[in-house]
């Protein structure tokens, strides 16, 4: 039987009943710590943006990515902090 491409690249199946299923492994990603905003925004994508969770879930870049976006969101929420005790409020 002729090699997939899918082989020919190192991949292997694994055999379920009467199939031949790909043993697909998620890349490693490094673990972050994510704060309030990058929960908010987790549950946003799973709601609302299923298909980008998918994508940056398989890729390997999600925590990297809800880590930068709760940075950002600390960074401009201590900034209204500043501005509105520099205003009094």
């Amino acid at each position: 039987m002729a090699k997939t491409i899918f082989e020919e690249l190192g991949g292997r199946y694994e055999r379920q009943g009467d199939y031949l299923l790909p043993c697909l492994t998620v890349p490693a990603e490094e673990e972050q710590l994510i704060g309030t905003w990058g929960q908010r925004h987790l549950d946003y994508l799973k709601q609302y943006r299923k298909v980008t969770y998918t994508n940056l879930l398989t890729s390997g870049r999600l925590n990297t990515n809800l880590a930068d976006i709760d940075k950002q969101a600390q960074e401009r929420f201590e900034r209204l902090i500043e501005y509105m005790k520099q205003q009094n409020i």
